[in-house]
């Protein structure tokens, strides 16, 4: 059997090698705060952060009532009405009825209901290959619009919105 001896710097070069080839490319995200709307109480955080084509929701809020709840992308990332209405409607680039996420019609924005525990608190979770983070497709592109949570439970089925009453909480998807 014969020896092979490396050199300090084929060492470093093979390491080098190995910890590039193994490392992924990383992912855009954007982390926003939740604004109390409507004389709510609620506050919170979401993270959108897309890795391999695919985008996470993952939104932390407190101060709700307990009960379900609706939350919805809008059309616009300005929350500057002390009701929210100035995100203006649910993000619909797609021209598709409102529904439920994932049914025959459904808005790019319908994201649908989460549960609020007995303490006001929750936390949402949501996953789709159907947004992108600044990739510039305005079927597909969240930046730029609203992140909404509503009083009520989205009903699925009331166009254009799903009744979900009141906008307690809004934030604007930005950088």
């Amino acid at each position: 059997m014969k020896k092979v001896l490396l050199s300090g710097a084929a060492i470093i070069a093979i390491i080098i090698g190995c910890k590039t080839a193994n490392s992924a490319t990383p992912g855009k995200s954007i982390k926003i705060a939740m604004e109390a709307k409507s004389g709510s109480k609620v506050s919170g955080e979401a993270t959108f952060t897309e890795e391999n084509g695919e985008v996470t929701l993952e939104a932390k809020l407190t101060g709700l009532k307990p009960g379900v709840h609706a939350i919805h992308i809008h059309e616009k990332a300005d929350c500057s009405a002390a009701d929210g209405s100035s995100a203006g409607g649910h993000w619909n680039p797609t021209f598709k009825s409102h529904g439920k996420w994932g049914s025959a019609s459904y808005h790019r924005g319908d994201i649908g209901n989460f549960t609020a525990d007995e303490d006001g608190n929750a936390t949402v979770l949501f996953k789709t290959n159907e947004w992108c983070i600044s990739c510039g497709d305005a079927t597909k592109d969240i930046v730029g619009k609203g992140l909404v949570v509503h009083q009520d439970p989205d009903d699925y089925t009331s166009q254009p919105a799903g009744n979900a009453g009141a906008r307690v909480a809004c934030s604007g998807i930005i950088k």
